[in-house]
């Protein structure tokens, strides 16, 4: 395989180390956030308590991303004028949200399932009365048009791919434990060889063809793509290389060509914006994995249930 870039993966803030026993992790330039917090929570319902404590943030993921745009849409719906979204990355939001978490400090994050941390970590949506996400969500595989002819196996394999939340999420927990994500994704497929034999059924191998696929660093869509390039190089005779972007240049790279396909978007919500700019461009085959959510996320243990408390 060859990479692009290397996946900015799990950077977790010093202290969580201990937490995270044996977990590894790869530094990333960006900035870690963290939430603004002095004493305890409080178990008051004082106006703008809880936001004074935060300094009025929410962590936030990599600017573009379809969470990050739907949030800030729900801010406005909310009329949460004081309050700012933070941008940041996946690693760098879970790393401020492992810190808060340990200190019982309050945190307010972009927050989507399937994730680990609802596995590490005891954790709560906020509920969202206005419905501002949306509902359940999927995740579709999409395509380059022309893959189909041009690479008849590839297409076939990328059309049957499809698995549950606890798939990926098994694979997610792996990775956060301190396994390669290439290894975390080559002992899943050997432990689901069942499920990966009625992928490629059928579909005749081909000798070092070459193939491109985009995603981005998010550990949901980390653990996707490397089980997909696990099964494409392994099963089907591909060799894949990985083009690790944002949001917004994975869709277009595969709208104009450059990339043949990804396995993370997240419809119909999440990234309706990039669907209805490259729709026309592109190929969906619709969903490979159902069930996802997006949201305000918090601890369990804060005193908040409802966006409506933000305001």
């Amino acid at each position: 395989m060859m990479n692009k870039m290397v996946p900015a993966l799990l950077a977790v803030m010093m202290g969580a180390t201990a937490w995270l026993a044996g977990c590894s992790s790869q530094n990333t330039n960006t900035p870690i956030p963290t939430a603004t917090v002095i004493g305890p929570i409080p178990s008051e319902t004082s106006d703008n308590a809880l936001g004074e404590k935060l300094d009025y943030k929410i962590i936030g993921i990599d600017a573009g991303a379809g969470s990050m745009v739907k949030t800030e849409e729900v801010m406005k719906l909310y009329g949460l004028d004081k309050w700012q979204l933070v941008e940041g990355s996946d690693a760098a939001m879970t790393a401020a949200l492992i810190k808060a978490y340990e200190a019982k400090e309050p945190i307010i994050i972009t927050g989507w399932t399937p994730h680990w941390m609802f596995k590490k970590m005891d954790l709560k949506y906020l509920a969202d009365p206005k419905n501002g996400f949306g509902g359940a969500e999927q995740i579709h595989t999409i395509v380059r048009k022309g893959l189909k002819e041009d690479q008849p196996a590839a297409y076939q394999f990328l059309d049957k791919f499809w698995w549950e939340p606890a798939d990926m999420e098994s694979v997610m927990v792996q990775m956060m434990d301190g396994k390669d994500p290439e290894v975390a994704a080559a002992e899943w497929v050997k432990n689901n060889e069942a499920k990966v034999g009625k992928w490629v059924e059928g579909i005749k191998p081909v000798q070092k063809e070459k193939l491109t696929l985009a995603y981005v660093a998010w550990d949901s869509e980390i653990a996707s793509t490397h089980v997909v390039e696990h099964v494409l190089e392994k099963k089907l005779g591909y060799e894949v290389e990985l083009s690790q972007v944002q949001t917004g240049p994975m869709w277009a790279g595969v709208a104009i060509g450059d990339v043949d396909g990804m396995v993370a978007a997240w419809l119909p919500s999440t990234d309706t914006s990039y669907l209805k700019k490259f729709g026309g461009q592109i190929e969906d085959l619709g969903p490979n994995l159902d069930g996802t959510k997006i949201g305000l996320v918090v601890p369990s243990y804060m005193n908040i249930s409802s966006i409506e408390d933000l305001q």
